[in-house]
């Protein structure tokens, strides 16, 4: 009865030491000495014990952040950018026997080639341009990560840290600029302004009238004022009629 009850306990710790249980968003890679087999899916899973070993790989996204990197852009400016990267696995197998830590590599590979991309590039569009940038290397990193069974889906530059003297030219050139836009508004306020008044003056004196209507309501808003001396000017063709009746 011992040696049956020894055999029973044997196979009963044999089974439940082959027992596995899989998350929904987990894949089992199994080696079966040495060789893989078919990727066992979610729920209760049972492998041959001391014969099969099982690696889980997640499926959902990863995001790994990016150490700050130092690059020199294309006008030689050095600056320090940092990123984020979120990423999947799509292909289990792939990512086990394609590269042995895809996490590592995935990482090393995001450095370099954050590098890599923004040292083309020149300070401004690296400042201006970041979508455009985020997109190339989101594309150059899936490409490279392909073959690993990973699908790299987004990845964000998050701040680019320029040299104090840097920020300091950049204000001074930013100062700049807003006191040309100002003189170009103002510029453009008189040169509007001369030619209203050029067209009025041109509209005046094709109407004499006209100038005399003007004249007077000068004359009438300026005697509105609390003035304790007005003095009119008075044009020589109101007086007219008068120098000529004494002429004669």
């Amino acid at each position: 009865m011992s040696a049956i009850f020894i055999f029973v306990a044997f196979i009963i710790l044999f089974i439940l030491a082959g027992i596995r249980v899989l998350n929904e968003y987990e894949r089992g890679v199994v080696f079966r000495l040495g060789r893989i087999i078919e990727p066992k899916g979610p729920g209760l899973r049972w492998i041959i014990p001391g014969v099969d070993k099982m690696f889980k790989i997640g499926l959902r996204v990863i995001t790994l952040e990016v150490p700050s990197q130092d690059v020199i852009t294309r006008d030689n400016v050095s600056v320090k950018v940092n990123a984020v990267v979120y990423f999947r696995v799509v292909d289990p197998v792939k990512a086990i026997i394609q590269v042995e830590n895809y996490l590592y590599a995935t990482s090393q590979l995001a450095q370099t080639t954050l590098r890599s991309v923004l040292g083309q590039v020149e300070l401004d569009d690296l400042l201006s341009e970041r979508e455009k940038l985020n997109i190339r290397l989101q594309e150059v990193l899936d490409k490279h990560t392909d073959p690993w069974g990973m699908k790299v889906s987004l990845v964000e530059v998050k701040f680019v840290d320029l040299p104090q003297e840097m920020q300091r030219a950049m204000a001074k050139q930013a100062e700049a600029e807003r006191e040309r836009r100002a003189k170009v508004i103002n510029a453009e306020g008189e040169y509007q302004a001369a030619t209203r008044l050029a067209e009025a003056s041109d509209i005046l004196s094709r109407n004499p009238m006209s100038l005399q209507l003007r004249y007077l309501q000068t004359l009438i808003e300026v005697s509105s004022e609390k003035n304790s001396t007005l003095v009119f000017p008075i044009p020589i063709d109101l007086l007219r009629p008068f120098f000529d009746k004494s002429s004669k």
